[in-house]
């Protein structure tokens, strides 16, 4: 559930599959989303919420708008792809969280990669997002990542040479965002960040290095500030953390992916988070899925699920999460027409799976018994052409 409540040799299979995402090119007010049932286009199935993609496209960058109905299928909003103010990068990010919706679902935020900016839009009726102001600068070069505290507090990684690190903001009620002096923690540009987020409590924050396989971990102070946990950054249970989630269920449980361990190495690490950050493994952790290139990383609502999407096997693992944190493998799951598929979120009733399938441009929808998975019929649903999507967000 990431609202966030708000390289050796395998490095070169994710490198490979990721190149795929800028390749591939052909191929009311707030919650009136959720709290107002319409009929769908099709008059067969009616509409409970909206997804939203990062387009990244360069240039001028856009956000992919759906209306998600009660059978598990999208269709796109009308007008979408909709303007989000600044300019995307449109080659592949390697990230989770290009975009992100406030717990409250009135707004979204999302990296304006090729401006180096943070587009605020506000969640209007219908679904449709608007521009709040003009992107602001995310405070380094290349942002990839944004995480959203259920305090307004924000904070961007910046991944691009010259301005790596994490910056914080704050988010208002009006939707400005604004940013917090002194609040910027610089990393080397060789980090190559993959991930930022927060957790259930908004006062840890998390940030995977994907370059240097490697965890930063921080509390978050009382003013907006961040505090290195003692040991940070922490040395990975294997190469290329990129996608990591903490448990919506236990918050102090941190599961973060290792993308980069080679064809059918891939491995999921488990976690415990201290009161002051530092990171000791669950059990007989990394995990195990015989899988390439696990980088994405899902939690169900109540904690019992894990899902981790493939790049390099084009399908998405299952496990199950022990009463201690440890996890079990349940199985895999094909994605029909995938390759390179990316970010990945539950719906916020937690019945469907929707899949950013980046590299042919696709959204791919699972419905979700557990830790089974189920491709709806209707899946996949083509994505607009150009650019290289990158995150999802449902509300």
């Amino acid at each position: 559930m990431r609202n966030r409540i708000w390289l050796a040799a395998g490095g070169s299979m994710l490198a490979a599959s990721i190149s795929l995402l800028g390749a591939a090119t052909a191929a009311s007010a707030s919650t009136a989303s959720t709290s107002t049932a319409s009929t769908s286009t099709s008059g067969t199935s009616t509409v409970v919420g909206y997804t939203y993609i990062d387009g990244n496209t360069a240039a001028a960058n856009t956000i992919d708008g759906f209306a998600r109905h009660a059978d598990g299928s999208v269709t796109p909003l009308p007008g979408s792809p909709f303007p989000a103010g600044g300019a995307g990068l449109g080659t592949g990010l390697a990230s989770q969280g290009a975009i992100q919706a406030t717990p409250d679902g009135r707004y979204l935020l999302a990296v304006d990669a090729g401006s180096s900016q943070i587009s605020v839009l506000r969640i209007t009726a219908g679904g449709v997002p608007v521009p709040v102001g003009q992107p602001v600068s995310s405070g380094g070069i290349k942002p990839v990542s944004v995480a959203v505290s259920p305090s307004g507090l924000v904070y961007v990684a910046n991944s691009g040479a010259g301005g790596s690190g994490y910056s914080g903001f704050r988010l208002h009620s009006d939707g400005s965002l604004t940013p917090i002096p002194g609040s910027t923690v610089t990393v080397p540009d060789s980090s190559g960040l993959g991930d930022v987020f927060f957790n259930a409590f908004g006062d840890h924050l998390i940030g995977t290095r994907t370059g240097t396989s490697e965890i930063d971990s921080f509390v978050v102070l009382p003013g907006g500030h961040l505090l290195a946990a003692k040991g940070s950054p922490f040395t990975g249970q294997g190469l290329g953390q990129l996608g990591a989630e903490f448990s919506p269920a236990r918050p102090a449980e941190l599961f973060v992916s290792n993308a980069h361990n080679g064809a059918g190495l891939g491995t999921v690490s488990a976690y415990r988070d201290s009161l002051f950050g530092q990171l000791t493994p669950i059990g007989s952790s990394p995990f195990a899925d015989g899988q390439t290139a696990p980088c994405w990383v899902e939690i169900s609502h109540d904690g019992r699920y894990l899902f981790t999407v493939n790049t390099g096997s084009g399908n998405i693992s299952s496990y199950s999460v022990n009463p201690d944190g440890s996890l079990t493998l349940i199985g895999s799951t094909p994605i029909s027409g995938g390759g390179a598929d990316i970010d990945a979120r539950l719906s916020p009733d937690g019945r469907y799976l929707l899949v950013d399938g980046s590299g042919n441009h696709i959204l791919s929808v699972f419905a979700v018994n557990g830790g089974t998975l189920t491709e709806v019929p209707s899946s996949p649903t083509p994505l607009p052409a150009g650019g290289a999507p990158a995150g999802i967000v449902n509300i």
